[in-house]
């Protein structure tokens, strides 16, 4: 029997790459093993009412074209069913993308979905409501999620430009933590709570941390002097951040943050107003998804790979 597959596609995700979606999916999904179809979002979270009515029709899979924002938009939907997810990365940062080893050229992300390879990761619920699986915080971060949601433009230099513009404007906070029945108060930039290692762009956080491990990874983040940030820059893109002066990393399986006095919280790239109180609680091994295969190299998964460039992180 056919996967019965839902293909949503965000058309403003990203830098553009998902705008010949449909052809690239007849071009390299395998037509005997899917029978899908694919929808367009008009408005922003219609990605969540997509998702859900596609899981309560007992849809198979739901895939995401997209950046982890539309990503999440699906997994809120696919909240508490059976229904996998898949990725097709479309979008800027592509954080969940990359820890998967997904490749990051559309084409070639849908041949990975022909290999119907299974994998469960955790997931991350926020005050009840929202769920996240590659990364969340409170601070700068979110402030960044936010404006970058309003920008015209999208892509790592106009996130970049924006960092650094707002750099100087955006000050420390207290905050009051309860970390697995545990109290700190720190003053920080920003807190970050990862279920994968990065935000997006290979800029990791949580160097630690896995996508299964039933845990989550919480990075406190103090304000770097502008002197120190070509050390402490090389050392986020690099997976080792956890080496610098600045953080302190914890493992948790329940985290409440308070005196998140903006209100804003980024949930795995989008900016959402949440409240100064914000309750993280690890959910392991709940989102079934498509991954990638690993015993088998992209260059079995597309024989004809040519000349085509394969992004060099996804080896």
């Amino acid at each position: 029997m056919k996967n019965k597959t839902l293909i949503i596609v965000n058309p403003i995700s990203g830098v553009g790459r998902q705008k010949k979606i449909e052809q690239l999916l007849k071009q390299n999904l395998n037509q005997d093993l899917f029978d899908y179809e694919v929808r367009y979002t008009e408005h922003i979270h219609h990605g969540t009412t997509i998702a859900r009515d596609a899981a309560d029709r007992g849809y198979d899979c739901v895939v995401a074209v997209g950046g982890d924002g539309s990503v999440n938009d699906v997994v809120q939907g696919l909240k508490g069913s059976d229904t996998r997810l898949g990725i097709i990365p479309c979008g800027s940062g592509n954080g969940l993308a990359r820890t998967l080893k997904l490749p990051l050229q559309p084409w070639l992300a849908i041949r990975v979905l022909n290999q119907q390879h299974e994998q469960t990761i955790d997931s991350i619920v926020v005050n009840d409501r929202w769920v996240v699986v590659n990364a969340a915080g409170c601070g700068y971060d979110a402030y960044i999620a936010r404006l970058m949601h309003a920008a015209k433009t999208r892509g790592f230099s106009a996130y970049t430009n924006l960092v650094l513009r707002e750099y100087s404007r955006y000050k420390n906070s207290d905050y009051h933590l309860i970390v697995d029945g545990h109290e700190y108060y720190r003053n920080a930039w920003f807190i970050a709570v990862a279920n994968s290692r990065q935000f997006g762009y290979n800029l990791a956080v949580a160097p630690k941390a896995k996508l299964d491990d039933g845990l989550m990874d919480i990075s406190i983040i103090d304000k770097v002097p502008i002197d120190h940030l070509p050390i402490t820059a090389p050392l986020a893109f690099t997976n080792h951040l956890d080496l610098s002066q600045h953080v302190e990393m914890f493992r948790a399986k329940d985290v409440l943050i308070e005196g998140n006095a903006d209100r804003w919280v980024n949930l795995d790239g989008e900016g959402e107003n949440i409240g100064t109180s914000v309750h993280f609680v690890m959910h392991p091994r709940s989102v079934k998804i498509y991954a990638r295969d690993l015993k088998y190299p992209l260059r079995e998964i597309a024989p004809n790979l040519g000349k085509i460039i394969i992004d060099p992180t996804q080896k």
